[in-house]
């Protein structure tokens, strides 16, 4: 059984003001999103630096809620209804300020919504002194209905593996999870033009597809247990690579009637990334929905001449936003009694 790090501490005292930091992940892939075996989706994320939402909950003396910047503003709505519900659900009505100081990208593959709702939760809990445990928070919340990575990685971050949400609504159970080799590194592909799928249009698109091929799925599964794993355990990056490659592919194929036919939702995203792939041992896909795409690889030094090359080559194309970060083996960080920004 793989020894886990502490989960985000939950706080049994009231604090007058919290700030959480919760990181951006990516989403590797599903083990088996059609349930061949009856226990449907499962999947592989990974925990990044570079990538953050950050919420400060003081109390006041009347309700109030502020952001930095137009993505925080536009968040505004949905951080509203998340504190609604923890109020409902908990009956603590006392006013408070809720400020967005910094917000994930929204629909971009990073799970902007998970951390979004995790982040209040934990500030709501530390602020009142309540003992919720982080998937308690997304059940309140409506998070973690098909992917479980991103509860895992606000508590762990890391290399994660989940089992599936249960048919009656449980989180998926975290199976595993690796602490990533420090010099790794992720080049991440970002297209501003675009939004991935969510909410209404993404359970659409998962409606319609056919059925993801059990031996598909056993295939994704062998990637996953004989490649990836253990290639994060032993810093075996050719193997890790190879299989987060392959999973990519396997899983791309069934989306991508939801793509325009292709396994990347941007066009320019899919270019830079085949591309990449055709020149360098780098782990590449996209993640989730995207657009954002990805290629790991064994060392920053390799990530920047493998991205200059791409761009000497004409693959990058200039719209796109490019960004070399780490791997992040740890999850949010909850700061009791932190001065607002």
């Amino acid at each position: 059984m793989l020894a886990m790090p502490p989960a985000s501490p939950a706080p049994t005292r009231p604090n007058r003001r919290v700030r959480v930091s919760a990181p951006g992940r990516l989403h590797l892939g599903f083990l088996d999103p059609s349930a061949s075996l009856g226990r449907r989706f499962g999947s592989l994320g990974l925990v990044i630096d570079g990538f953050e939402t950050v919420v400060e909950l003081q109390r006041g003396d009347e309700p109030r809620m502020s952001a930095e910047g137009a993505a925080a503003q536009a968040e505004l709505g949905r951080a509203r209804e998340h504190l609604a519900d923890l109020q409902r659900a908990t009956g603590s009505r006392a006013p408070v300020h809720l400020h967005l100081a910094q917000v994930l990208p929204a629909h971009a593959g990073f799970g902007s919504g998970t951390q979004l709702a995790l982040a209040i939760g934990r500030a709501f809990a530390a602020l009142h002194g309540l003992s919720l445990a982080t998937a308690e928070i997304a059940r309140l919340l409506g998070r973690g209905l098909r992917s479980g990575v991103g509860i895992a990685g606000f508590d762990h971050g890391g290399l994660l593996l989940d089992g599936g949400p249960g048919e009656d609504g449980t989180p998926a159970p975290l199976l595993a999870r690796f602490d990533v080799p420090a010099e790794w590194r992720v080049l991440l592909l970002l297209d501003p033009a675009r939004r991935g799928l969510s909410g209404t249009d993404e359970k659409a698109a998962l409606s319609a597809l056919p059925p993801f091929a059990r031996e598909d799925a056993a295939a994704v599964c062998h990637e996953v247990l004989m490649r990836v794993l253990p290639g994060a355990a032993t810093a075996d990056f050719t193997s890790f690579a190879a299989g987060v490659s392959r999973v990519q592919q396997l899983v791309g194929c069934h989306f991508a009637p939801a793509q325009g036919g292709s396994g990347y939702a941007s066009p320019a995203v899919a270019r830079a990334c085949d591309w990449i792939a055709g020149h360098g041992t780098a782990a590449t896909g996209q993640s989730s929905w995207g657009p954002t795409g990805f290629a790991i690889l064994p060392s920053g030094i390799e990530a920047q001449a493998l991205l200059d090359a791409a761009r000497a080559a004409g693959a990058v194309d200039p719209a796109l936003h490019t960004l070399i970060v780490a791997a992040r083996n740890h999850g949010a960080v909850v700061d009791a009694g932190a001065p607002p920004s």
